[in-house]
């Protein structure tokens, strides 16, 4: 086994440690305040917000060839990372241009931002997975990286259950439910809208929009390549390609 691979595997138990540690006390504070916010929110609303978010997800996700699918999975490790970290690297500084765009534009374009980082983050995870050599013309692949969005924008006390079902993905993958619309939506949707809605709320105020829109969206691309890279090592880990 080569150096880089050792350092590849000793990174990838210390975030299995983190993802299975116990929430901190402000994150349960933080959640305890957010589900009363929730609660708040009318029927109706969250009908309507999880409605939008499943069809976003559903045309992205499985509404179009944005990837070329298996084949891009080529080479030893070191230089698949390689490969993903410049990947990360492109979509951070596209994601941070489009953030401080739209946050100069005010409120309008404020909103116009949510649609497209959403975009940017799952086609970024479908190269990641295609680098390593994921097919995502398996439905159950793109399903995967669904759980990969989910476990970077998550609770401290969601992320346990999310990456739980993540581990052992193969047997996982035989439970899934037959049909997109089966998932489940309304979590999905209200996990992730916590985790943004202070952030991405102050890239609507003038002046300060943009220089906020950079940075958010800069930082939550990050999140989101770590958060990918380590999930991919574990599905190679699973199936003995790792080593």
């Amino acid at each position: 086994m080569d150096t880089y691979t050792q350092l590849a595997i000793s990174e990838l138990t210390e975030w299995k440690q983190k993802m299975l540690g116990k929430p901190s006390l402000f994150s349960k504070l933080s959640k305890k305040m957010q589900d009363r916010v929730n609660r708040i929110i009318p029927e109706k609303v969250h009908n309507a917000i999880t409605g939008a978010i499943k069809q976003m997800f559903k045309v992205v996700l499985f509404g179009a060839n944005i990837t070329t699918g298996r084949g891009a999975g080529d080479g030893s490790l070191e230089l698949r990372e390689a490969v993903v970290r410049e990947k990360i690297n492109f979509y951070k500084n596209t994601a941070a241009a489009e953030g401080g765009i739209t946050g100069a534009g005010g409120i309008l374009l404020g909103l116009a931002d949510f649609p497209l980082l959403l975009g940017i983050k799952v086609k970024l995870l479908f190269e990641i997975a295609s680098t390593y050599g994921f097919d995502l013309q398996d439905y159950r692949e793109r399903l995967f990286l669904l759980y990969v969005f989910q476990l970077a924008f998550c609770s401290d006390e969601r992320r346990r259950i999310i990456f739980l079902k993540m581990q052992n993905w193969k047997q996982q993958a035989e439970h899934l439910p037959a049909d997109i619309n089966g998932y489940d939506w309304r979590t999905f949707q209200q996990e992730y809208r916590d985790y943004i809605d202070l952030a991405k709320m102050a890239q609507l105020i003038p002046v300060i929009g943009a220089p906020v829109g950079v940075v958010v969206n800069y930082r939550l691309i990050k999140k989101l390549g770590i958060t990918a890279i380590n999930s991919y090592r574990m599905r190679m880990d699973e199936i003995g390609k790792l080593h």
